[in-house]
């Protein structure tokens, strides 16, 4: 059994904003193999397709660890076999960069998570969302919580079809 975890904030305000781009994506799978989203358990949306369970969770983004650690340990889950996905505001916008462990980079929800698993070894998926020009005028806290522009909407479907072959090419979706 894997864990796929989309990072973001829960309701709908929080929509088409950055730092839920690991939301967006699993929405996007979702939708794509008309999988429906389940009550949610454990504080967390899920679904649970073959040999995998898609989470979002729903404690907001900084605390999402408390979640991802409940279903991973309901589940036997080791850290090895959950991948999460993030945005990243230091690659560029569009940019994907997988690795199997590492840091938290700055990022709280991964930051969480590692607490939570009490490691870092465990696969995750960055989503580029930086706009220089954009990120310099709001600064950090308010570009992740901004919406993409117009023409970053226009870009995401090519975007996350390309995620999602990344998580193929790795084995981790099918």
């Amino acid at each position: 059994m894997k864990l796929i975890v989309g990072l973001g904030n829960p309701g709908p305000e929080y929509n088409f904003t950055r730092h839920n781009f690991g939301f967006l994506l699993l929405d996007f799978y979702a939708k794509l193999q008309h999988l429906d989203w389940q009550k949610p358990k454990f504080n967390a949306l899920w679904l649970k397709e073959s040999d995998y369970i898609l989470l979002k969770p729903q404690n907001f983004y900084n605390n999402s660890g408390q979640a991802v650690q409940a279903f991973a340990h309901f589940y036997k889950i080791p850290p090895k076999d959950i991948l999460v996905i993030c945005d990243d505001f230091d690659l560029d916008f569009g940019q994907t960069r997988y690795r199997l462990k590492g840091s938290s980079g700055g990022n709280n929800g991964l930051k969480s998570i590692t607490s939570a698993l009490q490691t870092s070894d465990f696969p995750r998926l960055r989503l580029g969302t930086n706009h220089a020009d954009l990120r310099q005028r709001l600064g950090d806290v308010d570009f992740v919580l901004s919406r993409f522009t117009t023409d970053e909407k226009s870009q995401l479907p090519d975007i996350l079809n390309q995620a999602l072959a990344k998580l193929r090419e790795h084995h981790i979706l099918k």
